[in-house]
């Protein structure tokens, strides 16, 4: 019926994944070759760095994120160093005077 499903149909997508590598969610979707972007200039400031680790903590080892700020993320970086040491490799794509672009990727264990 013209795109109507029940719940059987739903959670069978669930519990086998949409298909993609590693990706459970059922959605259907799936990333492409280029990395991720978050553009933490869309994000309210008051909720910024929450927001920016809970993307971090959901890179799968030897993924990665490209991270958009509106100015160098040092105070950033330094806590995502308390916080994870050493579990990401950070590389400078983009050094302003606008727009930083920074490459995470999480190490393999």
């Amino acid at each position: 019926m013209g795109g109507e499903r029940d719940s059987t149909d739903v959670r069978d997508e669930v519990s086998g994944g949409c298909g993609t590598e590693g990706h459970a969610c059922g959605c259907g979707e799936s990333d492409g070759p280029a990395l991720p972007e978050l553009d933490a200039r869309e994000i309210p400031h008051a909720i910024r760095h929450a927001t920016i680790f809970g993307a971090l903590d959901g890179v799968r080892p030897g993924k990665g994120l490209v991270l958009i700020a509106p100015h160098d993320p040092l105070p950033l970086l330094a806590q995502l160093e308390q916080r994870a040491p050493e579990a990401f490799t950070i590389d400078y794509l983009e050094r302003g005077p606008e727009t930083w672009r920074l490459a995470f990727m999480r190490l393999v264990a």
